[in-house]
């Protein structure tokens, strides 16, 4: 039997659904496929344009790639608004090309990516789970 609950506005949702949503939004600015990998894009400021940002197989690599495009994109205006505000490369600038900006973002990312993986690996052997990002990590 599925249970089911209501959101404030009296709207009713399958519990499962819930719980896959929250997992979905712990960090800003990515989403999941359905087959698995996450994704990151990010609108241009001024522009209807949207820069896509990469796929990725973790949702904290596809996050460090929304950081790095929001701030190159927007600065540093609002930290709130990034999941890692403690975590942006050196490279990182305001005033970036879209091109350039989307570059950072990938291989930001991507060396999130290997390195998570590579603490995957570690992790199985370890059997304690982590995450350690450092700036260099992006370089």
């Amino acid at each position: 039997m599925m249970s089911s609950s209501s959101d404030e506005c009296g709207n009713y949702r399958n519990n499962d659904e819930a719980a896959a949503s929250s997992s979905q939004n712990k960090y800003k600015g990515i989403r999941r496929r359905k087959w698995g990998k996450w994704v990151s894009e990010i609108r241009v400021p001024g522009t209807p344009e949207r820069l896509w940002l990469g796929s990725y197989a973790t949702p904290e690599a596809a996050a460090v790639a929304h950081d790095v495009a929001f701030y190159c994109l927007r600065g540093n205006s609002s930290p709130k608004n990034l999941n890692f505000p403690l975590v942006l490369p050196a490279g990182a600038r305001v005033g970036m090309s879209p091109r350039s900006v989307q570059k950072a973002a990938s291989d930001a990312g991507l060396a999130i990516d290997a390195r998570l993986s590579d603490g995957k690996s570690s992790q199985r052997r370890s059997g304690e789970e982590y995450l350690d990002i450092s700036v260099e990590d992006y370089l």
